[in-house]
């Protein structure tokens, strides 16, 4: 039965759908512990369980013809208040270690781009799709998530004449959030059980995140006390980089506001102790820890919950061929390039694990992806720290510049 647009569809309202959200993580906890093939191949809980709820959704609008609609207001602030945890627990003295890193990924990401739109320019060309398609087979849905693809889909259409092209990008960035969340935990664990690999030695520094599941500085336990001051911390920052967003949009640039919340944390936590030595004024904390761990848990349990499989039917033929070619090609470039780039040690492991997860997904799934993998084999910090600042910051400005010059080529 197909959904039938004349009817009114079932709206699940913010607060419903985070609480679902929540639902949604116990289940895929207890598939967790019920199914240790999960466990051993590192898939995130929130991700068995998304893909659980998002199959259920996908028979009620099957049955009943009425789609299901989330109001995603509260995930979206979870994003927010997840990446400037990412930024609260960060220490100068990682990033600056990851800062050469941080430019051989940037590289490795931007050739990765083209390769994908080339591999999208297979597909439309298998199916007689116009040539300017392959974006929505390619950075624009992948790298570049539903939200890149809605902005391009009426663009392609109008201009190019691909019949129901935001559909095809959409459903194309449906798929890949699905391979990103699934194929990075089975990479990682390739390559750290191919070439033995082991964490680096914790003398070396950690971010205290929920990936690596260490304390923070004078940390005194999760209490009331903690728990307040890690949100206030949070709020603070929060705040700041809220005033950078609306002056750089102002000034024409236009970033996600985790962005500058990603950094406003940075600077407040590495600042502070410098500023206040006597205070012990420090935002790194087991509490911050666990609110991290939160967000990110329930933020990706929300997105995969809502993704709206019913919307694949339309364009079955060419995405079930151009995604399998796009998994390949990713899991063929991490192993044999951005693992041997990095490193070829521990660090490059659970970084091939994010890779997979923002090449083909998003960000929060990469680190759900790498905090999946560190859960079980161990930390490995500067990853949370080079890979969001890749993939959060850099790739939209190389994906905009990319895809209209794919297009203009065309």
């Amino acid at each position: 039965m197909e959904p039938n647009a004349l009817l009114e569809p079932i709206v699940v309202q913010s607060f419903g759908a985070f609480t679902l959200g929540i639902v949604v993580y116990f289940l895929g906890a207890r598939m967790t512990r019920r199914y240790p093939l999960l466990q051993r191949y590192s898939i995130p809980e929130p991700v068995s369980g998304g893909l659980v709820a998002a199959l259920i959704a996908l028979g009620v609008v099957l049955v009943t013809g009425r789609e299901i609609q989330y109001d995603l207001s509260a995930r979206d602030f979870l994003l927010v208040y997840f990446f400037t945890t990412v930024g609260l627990n960060a220490r100068v003295s990682d990033l600056v270690k990851g800062g050469p890193i941080l430019a051989i990924l940037l590289g490795l990401t931007i050739a990765f781009m083209l390769i994908q739109n080339l591999v999208g320019f297979i597909g439309a060309s298998i199916f007689g799709l116009a040539p300017q398609a392959s974006v929505l087979l390619g950075t624009a849905s992948l790298i570049g998530g539903h939200g890149t693809a809605i902005a391009w889909g009426p663009t392609i259409q109008s201009d190019f004449g691909v019949q129901g092209a935001a559909e095809l990008g959409i459903a194309a960035a449906t798929i890949g959030l699905i391979l990103a969340s699934v194929i990075g935990g089975p990479i990682a664990k390739y390559l750290i059980q191919r070439h033995h690999l082991v964490p680096d030695s914790p003398t070396h520094g950690h971010v205290p995140t929920a990936a690596t599941g260490k304390a923070g500085d004078d940390d005194t336990g999760i209490t009331q006390t903690s728990i307040m001051s890690s949100i206030l911390w949070i709020h603070v920052a929060i705040a700041i980089g809220f005033s950078a967003f609306e002056a750089l949009e102002a000034a024409g640039v236009k970033l996600p506001l985790f962005v500058p919340c990603l950094i406003s944390g940075i600077l407040l936590a590495n600042l502070l102790p410098v500023l206040f030595p006597r205070r012990s004024l420090s935002p790194r904390s087991s509490a911050t820890n666990l609110i991290s761990e939160f967000s990110l848990s329930v933020f990706l349990a929300m997105s995969l919950m809502s993704m709206e499989l019913w919307t694949l039917a339309s364009s079955a033929s060419v995405l079930a061929v151009t995604m399998t070619l796009q998994a390949l090609a990713a899991t063929l470039f991490i192993i044999l390039i951005v693992f041997r780039l990095m490193g070829s040690n521990y660090f490059a492991a659970v970084l091939s694990a994010g890779f997979a997860g923002f090449s083909l997904g998003a960000t929060p799934t990469a680190i759900a992806n790498m905090t999946a993998v560190t859960q079980r084999y161990g930390p490995s910090p500067v990853a949370f720290i080079v890979l969001p600042l890749v993939s959060a910051f850099f790739v939209d400005l190389a994906n905009a510049v990319i895809i209209k010059w794919v297009v203009s080529v065309f």
